[in-house]
This record gives structure tokens, C-alpha cells and sequence, in this order.
């Protein structure tokens, strides 16, 4: 029942050295002037770059229906297979922006934490710092300061920082309290503002019953994320997605798969939005990642952690003003999570953290 009342809103409206890859980047040397961040959590990079495993696709244990998920997502190849999976991030972004992380080409982005769990992952994204002590999901209080808070602290950023997040952890990792960000997680009621859509949000969190826990089903949470920019117009904008991990934990493929193209879905209407937009179009970068990868093989793809080889495993995607069009990057080279903070402040002119940015987001000096 849950689905079918969310389906009828959305009808209603081990670590390697470090060493850098750089690459040119774009002509226009202006900063940008919005950011958005879109992270998809748990999503392997084996699926980005090859689409849909048939292996696990065939395993009964993982895959309620082979045949309709090989109708859906399978193909001959793997660029048929991701095609049909990621349609946007391969059709659109790929061409227009940059892809990071296939290691067949030994083009790598890794965490820097030991612990490659959600919580170490978001903080280490966003204050462009390793914290040994973070080594749970536990709600505990972040004392590191973040992108976001610093940016709202600037005068030209006071105020137009919007965070939407699926997992009801978000507000101790970017420390809500002290930040003075407002940010919208879990099942948490969004502010309704004469809003039809929003108010329809609430109204369908308060009715859902079953598996009502840490994470608010993704669909609701870009719903309420789009009204808002829509009102609100920020210059910052994070959208944090997490059911691809939810259910791959639970060993579901089939809806992993789904809610990896219902992700691709979201990104291709907020990029449609962006360059349909008014201060937007032609002036907004999309940075898109992942918090953490997962285990490599059909028997420990659902798991990730300290002990799951393969789960510091991650990938990057940028697209907008200063991406130039490299498509996916297949030179050998290496990226680390940490680098996100400091390259989000340097798109916007800012500088943050002590780490290198990202030289393919960097503006031409």
C-alpha cells in the first residue's frame, strides 16, 4: 500500500597511494555559481560502469523475476547493459560531463576511512577529513565542520543551503544544531509553505506503516526537494538517496536495480530543471557519488564494511559550467573521497580543508 500511495503523488505533480588525476578542464573560467550534490548510497561502481550482473540476475537467492530484470536492464554488453540501467548518466552525462572510478581501466576513487560504512563515508565527503573515532551509524554528533556549514556561514551563501536526505542520520553527521542548516531527513515532515506537494508529502509519510524506519523511501524525499528548490531557489543544493543500499542489504536485486534507475530518473529531471531555470541554466555543476562501494562477488555484494573487500570501491560523476566534456575517463589515476569538500568550495571561488580539489573541477588559471 505504501508504494501505491507514493506512485499516485508522483503522478499527482584496503587502500591504494595517493596520487592525483588531473585533467583539462573547461574554457569558462568564471566560478560557478550553484552546486548540486547528489550521492546514490551503496551504489557499486560494478553497475555504473557494467550495468546489471547477469550472474546475480540468474541467482534465485538475489532475483525474485530473471526474466522481466533481463528485459529491463539486460544486453549483450555491458555499455547495452548500463545503457538500459543509467540511461541519463550514459546518454546525457557521459557525454556532456565526466565519469570516474571504472577500475577495468585502472581509473580509481576510493574512502580514505577504514571502516567504508555510510556514517565515515558523508563525513569524510563533506569535511574533507578522516575520523578515526566515527566507526558506527550511531547518532552521534559530528564536531567536524562541513562544506555546508562553512558556505552558510558566507553572506553570499547565508540562507541559500538546501539539504534533502533519504537517511534520518544526516542531521548529527552535518551537526544540524550547530550549523544552523536546516535539513530535511528520514520521515521528518517537510515545511508545507501553502505547498500542495508538500503538504501531500506529509500526508503519505504519516500513512505508511510498514518498514517505516532510517530511511524515507527516495521518491518522497526529491519530491519534497524539488517543491523547495522550486520556492526557494538555493545556490547550494544536496539531495541524499538512499534505498539502493536499504535494499541491497535485504539481498533484493530486483529493487536495488530499480532504485538505481528510478536515481538515474531523478538526476535527468533535476539537470532538465537546472538548464530550464532561470540563474540556473548554463550555471550550476552536478557532482553525483557514493558513499562507500560494496563486496565484489555474487555471495558478498550485499554486505560492505572494514572486512568486505571491495567496499572502499567508489566512483565520481560531474556535469555542468567548468566540466569539460571527457566523457568517461579511462586513464589510469586516482581520486579520493576527501577531495569532494575542497572541490565543492573551489567550484564557488571558496577554498575549505586542507585537501587537494579535484583538478577536473577546477577552473583554468
Amino acid at each position: 500500500m505504501k508504494y501505491l500511495i507514493a506512485s499516485f503523488l508522483l503522478f499527482a505533480f584496503a587502500f591504494p597511494s595517493e596520487k592525483n588525476t588531473t585533467a583539462s578542464s573547461s574554457n569558462n573560467t568564471d566560478t560557478t555559481t550553484n552546486i548540486f550534490i547528489i550521492t546514490i548510497d551503496g551504489y557499486r561502481w560494478q553497475e555504473l560502469f557494467n550495468g546489471a550482473d547477469s550472474n546475480i540476475i540468474a541467482n534465485e537467492k538475489y532475483t525474485s523475476d530473471t526474466e522481466t530484470l533481463n528485459s529491463m536492464y539486460g544486453g549483450i554488453s555491458k555499455i547495452e547493459r548500463r545503457k538500459n540501467l543509467m540511461p541519463f548518466m550514459w546518454s546525457v552525462l557521459a557525454k556532456k560531463g565526466q565519469i570516474y572510478g571504472n577500475r577495468d581501466f585502472d581509473n580509481n576513487v576510493n574512502v580514505s576511512n577504514p571502516y567504508a560504512i555510510s556514517y565515515a563515508g558523508y563525513s569524510e565527503m563533506f569535511t574533507g577529513k578522516v575520523d578515526l573515532s566515527i566507526l558506527n551509524n550511531h547518532k552521534n554528533i559530528n564536531d567536524n565542520k562541513n562544506i555546508f556549514e562553512y558556505l552558510n556561514s558566507k553572506e553570499s551563501y547565508k540562507g541559500r543551503v538546501a539539504l534533502f536526505t533519504s537517511w534520518d542520520v544526516f542531521p548529527f553527521i552535518l551537526n544540524e544544531k550547530r550549523s544552523g542548516i536546516a535539513i530535511n531527513s528520514g520521515y521528518e515532515n517537510v515545511p508545507q509553505e501553502n505547498s500542495y506537494a508538500q503538504r501531500s508529502v506529509n500526508i503519505v509519510q504519516s500513512n505508511i506503516i510498514e518498514n517505516k524506519e532510517h530511511t524515507r523511501q527516495d521518491m518522497l524525499t526529491f519530491i519534497a526537494a524539488k517543491e523547495y528548490l522550486q520556492q526557494h531557489k538555493p545556490k547550494v543544493f544536496y539531495l541524499g538517496l538512499g534505498e539502493t543500499d536499504e535494499y541491497a542489504h535485504q539481498g533484493n536485486y530486483d529493487m536495488y536495480l530499480q532504485k538505481a534507475n528510478e536515481t538515474d530518473k531523478i538526476i535527468s529531471e533535476l539537470w532538465h530543471w537546472a538548464q530550464t531555470t532561470e540563474g540556473y541554466k548554463n550555471n550550476t555543476t552536478f557532482i553525483i557519488t557514493t558513499d562507500h562501494g560494496r563486496g565484489k562477488t555474487q555471495s558478498n555484494w550485499t554486505s560492505h564494511g572494514t572486512f568486505t573487500k571491495g567496499s572502499s570501491q567508489t566512483w565520481l560523476a560531474l556535469l555542468g559550467k567548468n566540466i569539460s566534456p571527457l566523457g568517461e575517463v579511462k586513464t589510469e589515476g586516482q581520486l579520493f573521497q576527501k577531495q569532494l569538500a575542497q572541490t565543492i568550495a573551489k567550484l564557488l571561488g571558496e577554498e575549505f580543508g586542507e585537501q587537494k580539489a579535484i583538478e577536473t573541477s577546477l577552473v583554468s588559471k
